[in-house]
């Protein structure tokens, strides 16, 4: 993947969709992944996965090294895998009730901080009124993702935010592929079933 670092995203195309992996996708990283898409453009593309908890590191030993004093809560604010590429970076996905100096808007209701004030409202119990705190993104270059997409490696579908920053990570792969319902029939897509040379979903 081609990194292209998330402080900018051009909101174009998918820009704002989650990318769903199909079961034909075995990459170690994004098996059974969902992406919230934040850029989409000719240039290449730009996700942070949203159902990828991390064991390490720990919000409050962040937070002690960035020199932020937090709440009690802040050592149960879990910490995601947003991606493979540089795993150092941190970023912030929120709603948009509170809005960063650096804050960019990836989504109708949704916005991508990177900002230390962003963390220690968190830290101090405040902060957006949902946010998953992630280090790292996924990147695609120039027509990677296209690619991807045509070969049935993702599904895109319509981002919901109780989707995105539900607590219930094991749940949000069947979550969104439910979310592919049959239009005619009312009933939701069964992944295993789709052909993967059936073109675009």
């Amino acid at each position: 993947m081609s990194p292209t670092p998330p402080e900018k995203p051009d909101q174009s195309h998918l820009a704002g969709q989650l990318l769903v992996a199909m079961p034909s996708l075995t990459d170690m990283f994004f098996e059974r992944a969902v992406v919230y898409l934040c850029s989409h453009a000719a240039e290449g593309a730009v996700g942070l996965v949203v159902n990828r908890p991390a064991d390490s590191p720990r919000f409050d030993k962040i937070l002690n090294d960035l020199n932020i004093e937090g709440t009690d809560a802040a050592e149960k604010v879990p910490i995601h895998m947003g991606g493979p590429v540089e795993l150092n970076r941190g970023y912030v996905l929120h709603t948009d009730d509170l809005k960063y100096e650096n804050s960019q808007r990836v989504g109708n209701s949704i916005l991508l901080t990177s900002s230390v004030d962003v963390l220690r409202e968190i830290a101090s119990g405040g902060g957006p009124r949902r946010a998953l705190v992630l280090f790292g993104y996924a990147g695609w270059g120039p027509g990677q993702l296209d690619h991807e997409i045509m070969q049935n490696s993702w599904l895109n579908v319509a981002a919901d935010e109780d989707l995105v920053f539900s607590a219930d990570h094991s749940a949000k792969w069947e979550r969104a592929i439910g979310g592919i319902g049959d239009t005619a029939s009312g009933q939701p897509v069964d992944p295993y079933r789709i052909s993967p040379t059936a073109g675009n979903a």
